[in-house]
């Protein structure tokens, strides 16, 4: 019988992710659903150490900044709205007060750098080649944080310009970490603001110069996200109301996709076993005082404490104080 969807083959990658590769996750917004996932199912994880970055030049700006080991500077915020804003960093470092900004954005790069070290997964989610360039001094910003519009330039990177901003860096990470592999993807978000043509030639733009980067780089490997919503699911039920965002149903369609390709057997199993574990802690008894309950936080917590003795690295400290909770 023939199907009526394309079906993407599965994903048959060289490239292998476990609990013991400390995984740095950089990039859009589907980043973070990747990166929160990995760490719930407790791989050592850092997300976005700069907030959300949706453009080539502007993630390989935040990976730089990994790389100096230079605080970041005050001459590096400016002030709108009444906020404190860093055009390097997303909205969510921005405060009402200078030195809290700066305080803020210097602590998530100290905690970058300590996590450094520990990196051999590297996985980079592009948004868009679409970049706003400030007029006043002909840089690419991270983020715009409602500052008026005429004072940007908006154009989209080409090929070359995309590959000339990320292929460097990522040589200068694996000179630093010789046993580092990247993943990278591009998002499925679809970017409407410029347009639906204009959307399709920037998705375009990182499919070609992230081709081109596996080609020369060989231990930048592609997953395919955007191409299994776009050519599998290719159905507007797999999006959020926005028509622009994949929604929970599709995320969980594309990593398990991802799952298949860069976990082995071991590592599906293990986290099988961590997601009954914290699926179990999230429960809401009406009676936690009752037999019944108790019965079940005894099991879970004998459940942990065996997974624990075969894995000691894994660290169940919030289930535990969930399951326990008066």
């Amino acid at each position: 019988m023939s199907e009526f969807r394309t079906v993407i083959s599965p994903i048959l990658s060289e490239v292998k992710i476990a609990h013991h590769d400390g995984v740095l996750c950089l990039g859009s917004c589907f980043a973070e659903h990747m990166g929160r996932r990995l760490n719930r199912l407790k791989f050592p994880t850092l997300l976005n150490p700069s907030g959300i970055v949706y453009n080539p030049v502007s993630l390989a700006e935040s990976l730089e900044s990994l790389l100096s080991c230079e605080p970041f500077g005050e001459a590096g915020l400016f002030e709108n709205m009444g906020l404190w804003h860093s055009f390097s960093h997303h909205g969510a470092f921005s405060h009402p007060d200078k030195k809290t900004a700066l305080e803020n954005i210097n602590h998530s790069l100290a905690e970058a750098w300590s996590f450094l070290p520990k990196t051999s997964r590297l996985l980079v989610t592009l948004g868009t080649a679409h970049v706003s360039i400030f007029k006043k001094n002909g840089r690419i910003v991270a983020n715009c944080h409602k500052v008026p519009g005429a004072q940007f330039e908006r154009r989209r990177l080409s090929v070359e310009e995309v590959v000339a901003a990320l292929a460097p860096v990522f040589k200068k990470l694996k000179e630093r970490r010789p046993e580092l592999e990247i993943v990278a993807t591009v998002s499925p978000v679809r970017h409407l603001r410029d347009g639906l043509v204009e959307n399709q030639r920037s998705k375009a733009t990182l499919v070609l110069a992230l081709a081109q980067i596996c080609q020369e780089l060989p231990f930048v490997d592609y997953f395919p996200a955007y191409e299994i919503v776009l050519d599998d699911l290719r159905d507007y039920r797999f999006y959020e109301a926005d028509m622009a965002h994949p929604n929970q149903q599709a995320v969980d369609y594309i990593w398990r996709h991802f799952e298949r390709g860069y976990f082995d057997g071991k590592t599906v199993d293990l986290c099988r076993q961590i997601e009954r574990i914290v699926s179990a802690a999230e429960h809401r008894p009406f009676h936690r005082q009752s037999a019944e309950h108790e019965a079940f936080v005894r099991r879970q917590l004998s459940a942990i404490d065996a997974l624990c003795a075969k894995h000691p690295a894994l660290n169940f400290e919030e289930e535990k104080q969930k399951l326990t909770a008066p």
